[in-house]
């Protein structure tokens, strides 16, 4: 296979998209490339229009994901190797009975040259992108919430799944999780600081000795049967077809507790007051969806003490986004930050961790 391999915008040239289309159909031939926009934050997102004389068979409007312009937002992602991730899963994992995700027309990666992931336009199909600070209705929650039970059963507690998929749980990850681990407080206290009133002091001391002792809760977090979650269910990677949700942005994915993906994806995408009123019948339903799948073993009670514990994550992951800028709008950035802290100061997350309930 020829490489797609290209490092910024301007290598997206006519003889680049045709490697790309002849490996679909080599009796396609590409006319023009027109670049439409370029959006630089975690990643760099290129959305392109390739004129070709087969439209009827194969796309013309691409979306381009390449390693990130920003050096900040690159400094976080270029270790772990969060792109050559997401490309693995389009490539090795997704099923489309399991999960609504944009139609994958090409990605590589290669180490050390880079990677490329190469989607559909979802506006070219009728989809519309979610916005980080939207705020869904009870309704959409619900469609996302059943979308994720659906993928979470199927990878539950599977371990071959794990033995198939090393390379989601193997050195990388490992490397993510030290660098998490080693500057969660130097990030911490800066995100506090850059948030201000968004955050109340009341939570500060709790903030900082969770960062200091995130190893060991982290493990508390990850010691359970195991699923394939998506690790960063906000609004903003969500897109929507007739109503019906789909995730973007697989660039975190890996084993862990199915529960983690519910309370990142309420406590960012339901404004407080909406989260407050539907939370324990979503949760309820993430339950009920399970064990239609066949999946019995769920206690309520425990399920929610679980969901309290990984709210901690959502906030931590936003604060940071905040302290490194330069990877989210920053009114967006806020307006997830409030809704966050919200939601661990309502259910009290800090006590349900073993390190920070003496706080």
């Amino acid at each position: 296979m020829q490489s797609i391999l290209v490092r910024q915008p301007s290598d997206l040239s006519i003889a680049w998209a045709q490697r790309v289309i002849n490996q679909h159909h080599s009796d396609i031939v590409v006319a023009r490339v027109d670049i439409l926009s370029v959006d630089v934050g975690t990643t760099t997102r290129i959305r392109i229009n390739v004129g070709h004389n087969r439209p009827h068979l194969f796309p013309e409007r691409w979306f381009v994901k390449l390693p990130s312009l920003a050096w900040q937002a690159k400094l976080i992602t270029a270790l772990p190797r969060l792109l050559h991730t997401e490309v693995r899963f389009y490539n090795e994992v997704i099923r489309p009975d399991t999960l609504r995700v944009p139609h994958f027309l090409a990605g590589q990666s290669q180490f050390g040259k880079g990677a490329v992931l190469i989607l559909s336009d979802l506006m070219e199909v009728g989809s519309v992108p979610g916005n980080p600070s939207d705020a869904l209705t009870f309704t959409q929650a619900a469609g996302v919430v059943r979308q994720l039970a659906n993928f979470h059963a199927h990878f539950w507690n599977k371990e071959h799944y794990a033995q198939h998929y090393q390379w989601l749980a193997g050195p990388v990850r490992r490397l993510e999780d030290f660098l998490g681990t080693a500057f969660a407080v130097p990030l911490m206290k800066r995100g506090l600081r850059k948030a201000a009133a968004l955050v109340p002091l009341t939570l500060h001391a709790q903030a900082i000795n969770y960062a200091r002792q995130r190893k060991q809760v982290m493990h508390f977090l990850q010691d359970v049967p195991r699923t394939l979650v998506h690790h960063d269910c906000h609004p903003g990677n969500l897109f929507w077809n007739e109503s019906k949700p789909g995730l973007l942005d697989w660039q975190l994915v890996r084993f862990g507790e199915g529960i983690s993906d519910i309370a990142y994806f309420l406590a960012t995408s339901l404004n407080p007051e909406s989260r407050r009123q539907h939370e324990i019948e979503l949760i309820k339903l993430y339950a009920q969806c399970l064990k239609d799948h066949g999946i019995e073993s769920i206690d309520f009670d425990g399920l929610f003490d679980r969901y309290r514990a990984h709210l901690i994550y959502p906030f931590e992951a936003m604060l940071v986004t905040l302290a490194i800028g330069g990877m989210m709008d920053i009114d967006c950035n806020h307006e997830l930050i409030r809704r966050t802290t919200a939601a661990v100061s309502d259910l009290d997350a800090f006590a349900v961790l073993p390190c920070t309930a003496t706080l």
